[in-house]
């Protein structure tokens, strides 16, 4: 498949959600309260399908599963990586993720590494982004009394920030926050709290699991220490946020002029239009893209050519997906 895979993507309503995915991206979402937008995914809870090419009109597990030359025959039962865009009118659930060794054993699915890049946050926000417990036990006690304040570590964000959470780090994306996340293909979350909300369709609280996080929490809480680097390929503005096990993670910026990719390691690569609107060019053959647009270029795209003015994040399988 020697041209790029555009995606439809699919949308999932939440508590928290809003209408920021349809008045900043025009898409066609289902209610004002959609969270998340799973743009790039595999994943059985909400699978993309392919808008082009010979592959249209399936999803990109059924690809995955029937035609991984697609992907230069890369190893694993499922697609290992998962691009959401989340809209969060209100507090997400202060949460944690497993790794894969306990999501294995006790899901049946991958763990969950991820990172976000910030699209916009209202003056103030903040996320929770670890915690101040030195001990396993002072973590279960903190929690087990409700002391939020003593427990979570809050830290204020603005557009272009990047924050990497590995598994094992206790989350929130605060209220007023728009994100692009990159993360290992998983849907399993432990919620440690919810702000005591009930859900309006079922008129309960949702469910925590507190047990569980405790179990997968890292403790203490220790900032990942990230390598960012800098360069020009082209005229673009190259930025590298990451380069892990689990997937590599980069901003192209694009201010007119052109910019000429050519393949490296990875098998394929993930393509997300943030901003602006342009060209990207496989084999002589050019192909509009603008703000909102998802794809992936597969293993035979071995170089790509953008043009105009564009902001982009890009990501690609790391060493254990």
């Amino acid at each position: 498949m020697n041209e790029p895979m555009f995606l439809k993507p699919v949308f999932q309503e939440k508590i928290w959600g809003g209408s920021h995915l349809k008045t900043e991206y025009n898409y066609p979402i289902p209610s004002d309260h959609t969270g998340e937008c799973w743009a790039i995914s595999a994943h059985p809870h909400g699978p993309a399908t392919v808008e082009n090419g010979e592959f249209k009109g399936q999803t990109l597990d059924e690809v995955w599963a029937n035609h991984r030359e697609v992907f230069g025959n890369a190893e694993g039962d499922v697609f290992p990586l998962l691009t959401k865009i989340l809209d969060a009118k209100q507090d997400l659930s202060v949460q944690v993720h497993p790794d894969d060794a306990y999501a294995e054993e006790h899901e049946g699915e991958l763990g969950k590494t991820e990172c976000w890049y910030v699209l916009a946050a209202d003056e103030g926000a903040e996320m929770i982004y670890g915690h101040h417990a030195k001990t396993r036990e002072e973590l279960a006690e903190l929690i087990e009394n409700g002391q939020w304040d003593k427990l979570l570590r809050r830290v204020p964000v603005k557009p272009g920030d990047f924050l990497y959470v590995p598994s094992g780090t206790i989350h929130a994306i605060g209220k007023g926050i728009m994100v692009l996340e990159t993360q290992q293909s998983s849907d399993t979350t432990y919620r440690v709290y919810d702000f005591d909300r009930v859900d309006k369709t079922t008129g309960q609280k949702r469910e925590l699991h507190i047990q569980q996080s405790i179990d997968v929490t890292n403790v203490p809480h220790v900032d990942p220490k990230l390598d960012i680097k800098d360069q020009k390929v082209g005229d673009a503005d190259v930025r590298t946020f990451v380069e892990t096990d689990f997937f590599s993670v980069y901003r192209w910026r694009l201010e007119g002029g052109e910019a000429t990719f050519t393949r490296k390691a990875a098998p394929y690569t993930l393509v997300s239009v943030l901003k602006g609107q342009g060209q990207i060019i496989v084999s002589d053959k050019s192909y509009e893209i603008e703000k909102g647009v998802h794809f992936i270029l597969p293993y035979d795209v071995k170089e790509w050519t953008i043009k105009g003015n564009l902001e982009i994040i890009a990501s690609e399988p790391g060493l254990k997906a």
